[in-house]
């Protein structure tokens, strides 16, 4: 497999031939290391922070801005706002682990479970940040570790974010290494792996409360919505709405209406992903997710992959998210194009 600092020249060198459409704005990055997080902003403007607090069980992107201003990403439970659901309180902003990891839950882990059941849940702490860089396109680089509750270490995880933005468009690349620090499995499951929660606006109607039940037995109730939501998937093969979850595409775009803007948000896979072309874990409530390790159940059984790492080996996952904002959501073609840019990125590996 091949680290982040291989990968990263051909994704440079991939960008810029995309610019050549749009111009790049300049993108600011300053760490605030006392308070566990890195700002990001366009001129001025918040894109997105890069937490990491002891408080946290994972690192994340929280919150998130279009480039209209609107936060694209849920409030709670961080800072609510008006409206939030309360629900599934470890969706926090953009984050990336898995429901089983050498039986380990890392997906659920939040303040909300119990102390008797803490040894059942694993942890991630960032270690150190490793790089940040401004410019035409933002960079953060961080290492952190996959911990079970005793401290001892399952994987060695290594992130690089880059940010791009144009006048009505920001983009977040994700590349992640993962090394087995021993021998790991990710049995398939349901939860994972890189998940987004958004804003109350952007959920699909429901009329009705639903009920979710995680592996555990753990049972969640989602209220049913009001009238200000106006959310629609749509994936790469044409699944639209509910009928998205569970299905697999090379990407997937969640849309609707905040304020006065179409808001459009795309998840991209990139072909050399494990489990490509991913399943998506697209939930109407508005987790936002792509899991390519759950085969076995999205497909009701008829595969399984039940990834695995022997100790010392590593596995890349590259995820392109998209954020659009105008009259009008983004278009298939555009969709597309960026997609078809994405997964050239590594070809010179």
């Amino acid at each position: 497999m091949t680290s982040n600092h291989l990968i990263l020249p051909a994704l440079f060198s991939f960008l810029s031939f995309s610019a050549q459409a749009q111009k790049e704005l300049p993108v600011e990055v300053i760490d605030v290391p006392k308070e566990n997080k890195i700002l990001v902003s366009v001129e001025g403007k918040p894109f997105t922070e890069f937490i990491y607090p002891d408080s946290l069980e994972k690192p994340v992107l929280y919150p998130i801005y279009a480039a209209d201003g609107q936060i694209i990403t849920r409030g709670f439970p961080i800072m609510k706002r008006a409206n939030d659901p309360t629900d599934h309180p470890h969706h926090i902003g953009l984050w990336f682990n898995y429901e089983n990891v050498n039986g380990l839950d890392f997906w659920n882990n939040s303040y909300a479970i119990p102390a008797d059941k803490k040894h059942l849940y694993g942890w991630i702490k960032t270690d150190r940040i490793l790089k940040t860089k401004k410019g035409n396109r933002g960079v953060i680089t961080y290492s952190a570790y996959w911990r079970d509750q005793d401290k001892n270490i399952l994987l060695e995880e290594t992130t690089t974010f880059i940010f791009t933005a144009y006048a009505d468009e920001r983009i977040i690349d994700r590349l992640t290494t993962l090394t087995a620090k021993q021998d790991i499995s990710f049995a398939d499951a349901k939860d994972g792996l890189l998940g987004l929660r958004v804003t109350h606006e952007l959920e699909l109607p429901s009329a009705q409360p639903k009920q979710f039940t995680d592996d555990k037995g753990n049972v969640t109730i989602v209220a049913a919505t009001s009238n200000s939501v106006t959310g629609n998937y749509l994936t790469s093969e044409g699944k639209e709405g509910d009928s998205a979850w569970g299905t697999r595409a090379k990407w997937c775009l969640l849309y609707g209406k905040k304020d006065k803007d179409s808001i459009s948000i795309a998840i991209i896979d990139h072909p050399d992903n494990p489990g490509y072309p991913t399943y998506w874990h697209a939930r109407g409530y508005g987790l936002f997710a792509a899991n390519p390790l759950g085969e076995k159940i999205f497909s009701n059984g008829k595969e399984a992959l039940n990834f695995k790492l022997q100790k010392g080996s590593a596995a890349n996952f590259r995820y392109r998210i998209v954020i659009a904002s105008g009259k009008k959501r983004l278009s298939h073609d555009a969709i597309n194009q960026l997609s078809d840019e994405f997964s050239k990125m590594g070809d010179d590996k």
